[in-house]
């Protein structure tokens, strides 16, 4: 870690972050955006300049979004609710004990009433979206997206992960398809292992076995595009449950697999690695 909290985060807005203003807008002609599960880490991302790099890479690669809707995995709450639509709405800082300057970040998008018009029209009568009066964004969305999208320039809404059933979830993410043919970036973000109950701090660069046994155990499934056996990960997943203590920064990897089609289930891995010994493995399905 630097000696100066986010160092790494001023250089990649000094250096790299520009190339943001040559991406080109979505058009029809582009087809769906892809479907994304992401690897979102904490404040310290802005620590890490590898990764910033790959996110930024990784938004680089598509068509600027008319919108993005984030399900993270900071945000369980039912009945479905989604975040104030608000221009601006105050970012939600919940994390504890990081230096003070993660606390005065902000990430100040444009309105999208729109967006959220939307995504109650694609909801069934019965099943209403609520939204939230005064709920911005949570870190697993406000954190990485300050890097993929450092311009602030695109509506945002949160909607929350009402369910651990994966089915559900899928069925939500199935929903919520029909957005991406009309350039909506629709983005679960968690993290492929989470155990920090179970990480040795004093040795940040070991992996442990249950860590990069899970990862080699999904990414399998993943090339696969097998999502029955990722639905069984209590049973078959090994290094349960120290991989997944809590199991919310997995469960939005199905609504991101609801959000594609039959046709788009096998994924293509944009990060590997890992960070503290946790997975950061993300994915697209295109």
């Amino acid at each position: 870690m630097p000696g100066r909290p986010g160092a790494a985060f001023d250089a990649f807005l000094e250096t790299t972050a520009p190339a943001a203003a040559e991406r080109r807008e979505w058009t029809d002609a582009d087809g769906p955006l892809p479907s994304l599960y992401l690897s979102h880490g904490a404040p310290p991302l802005f620590d890490e300049a590898e990764w910033m790099a790959q996110l930024f890479a990784w938004a680089q690669s598509l068509p600027q979004p008319k919108g993005i809707v984030v399900v993270s995995a900071h945000w369980e709450s039912a009945p479905l609710m989604i975040s104030s639509p608000e221009a601006a709405t105050p970012l939600v800082y919940d994390f504890g004990g990081f230096p003070e300057r993660y606390y005065r970040m902000t990430y100040e998008t444009p309105d999208a009433s729109a967006l959220a018009r939307r995504l109650g029209a694609a909801m069934p009568d019965h099943e209403p979206v609520h939204q939230h009066a005064s709920r911005g964004l949570d870190h697993g969305a406000w954190v990485p997206l300050k890097v993929m999208y450092p311009g602030a320039d695109i509506p945002v809404v949160q909607m929350s992960m009402p369910t651990q059933d994966p089915d559900r979830l899928l069925e939500l993410g199935r929903r919520l398809r029909p957005l991406r043919e009309e350039g909506y970036l629709l983005i679960g973000s968690g993290f492929m292992t989470h155990g920090l109950p179970y990480i040795d701090f004093r040795h940040p660069e070991r992996v442990p076995g249950w860590s990069s046994d899970f990862d080699h155990w999904a990414a399998e499934a993943l090339e696969r595009g097998d999502v029955d056996t990722l639905a069984r990960y209590r049973s078959l997943a090994p290094g349960m449950p120290y991989a997944h203590p809590t199991v919310d920064h997995y469960l939005p990897l199905f609504v991101t697999y609801g959000a594609a089609s039959e046709t788009e289930q096998v994924a293509e891995t944009v990060i590997d690695g890992f960070w503290l010994g946790l997975a950061k493995r993300s994915f697209q399905l295109n």
